[in-house]
This record gives C-alpha cells, structure tokens and sequence, in this order.
C-alpha cells in the first residue's frame, strides 16, 4: 500500500515490511522498519516526524550531512546508513541505490552537496522516490515500476520538465508530488496529468 501525505513524504507499507520517504506533517504511529531521507531542507528532514514513526530498531538512511544529525534523535550507530549519490546497499533485506538529486541552473540543491533520490525494490516492486530535483540525464536510464516525481516547480521540475522525464522512464505507475504545500497547485498537476503518455498510469497523492 503507497500512501503519500504532502510534499514527498511517502509511505509503503507492503507485506510487513514498511518503509518512510521523507516523512512530513504526519500523525504518531511508531511503525518504521526503514526512514529514508532526501536531503536537509526543513520541509523533507523533519526530525519530528521522524520521532513519530521511529521504532527501536527503525534503520535511518540519509545523506552525510542529515546522518550525522541522526544520533541526536535516538538512533544508535549501527541504525544509520550514510550514502553517497551512484551508491548501492542492501537495507534491511531490501536493495537500495542513492542516485543523484540536485538543481542543475539553480542554487536550492547544489550538486555538491550529495543530496539524493533513493531506488528500492521491495517484495519485487521497484520504486524511484526522486527528492527534490531537476530532470537530470544522469537518471534517465532508471528503471523502475512506480515513480514519485517532483512537479511544483521552483525548487524542482515544473510539470512540463516532470511529465518529459516520466515519460522517458515510462513507469508502470507514476505519482506526482512536492506541490499543494509550499509552491505547485491542481494547475500543475492538470498539466502534468495532460503531458504524460496514456500508458503510464498516474496516482494522487492521498493522505497517510
């Protein structure tokens, strides 16, 4: 089951195994077996939320700059995960590729800062949670069954640059996400929905 509350805050619950992307604005359920995390900004590392859904033994995966904030919220050494973009590790059972995520013409996400969308296969499926990014070359060969795509704008692709890149991939399924909270309306999500190929099936967001 794929729940999605708003910006890129994703929940996958599949077959005991339940696994959280960037939890945000979120109600206490204590019930992650893997948090996985973007990159810093307030809005996708939300220590809050993360105390929300974190059990005892919940592994945390982040980038360097979130990880070594990670024992200040309970989680023991051996819970963390730190990665780096183009890296690939198996995550309680699971298997799990950082790939790149960054603003190619803008400063928000800099490239530098090894911030990261996460490809993981669980029970079979495989699923692209992209974080905040642009459309970047480097990740047009991925493949994956359902991809969460960032559409808003600004601070990501815009709906157009999201729905090429969708449809590049071409996914079974695809979930638009990062609009509706900060920047994005229904108006880039039509527009989106309007650009991609027939083939690809599209989900909304609904809410944990």
């Amino acid at each position: 089951m794929i729940t999605v509350n708003c910006q890129s805050s994703i929940k996958i619950a599949d077959n005991g195994v339940t696994v959280y992307f960037d939890p945000l604005n979120i109600d206490e359920r204590h019930d992650a077996d893997v948090i996985f995390i973007t990159h810093a900004h307030w809005d996708h590392f939300s220590p809050d939320d993360i105390a929300k859904v974190k059990q005892d033994d919940t592994i945390a995966v982040a980038p360097a700059d979130v990880a070594k904030q990670l024992p200040e919220l309970g989680f023991a050494p051996d819970k963390i995960m730190s990665v780096t973009p183009g890296q690939q590790l198996e995550v309680a059972g699971l298997s799990v590729q950082a790939v790149p995520a960054y603003n190619i013409h803008k400063d928000f996400h800099p490239q530098a800062n090894n911030w990261v969308g996460y490809v993981v296969i669980i029970n079979g499926t495989t699923y692209y949670a992209m974080g905040d990014t642009d459309a970047l070359p480097e990740n047009e060969s991925i493949a994956c069954d359902t991809l969460f795509v960032p559409i808003g704008g600004t601070y990501t692709m815009d709906a157009a640059e999201a729905a090429k890149f969708t449809n590049k991939l071409n996914p079974e399924i695809v979930i638009p996400i990062h609009y509706g909270l900060v920047v994005g309306t229904t108006d880039d999500l039509n527009k989106f929905t309007d650009m991609v190929n027939n083939q690809i099936t599209i989900e909304t967001a609904i809410a944990l």
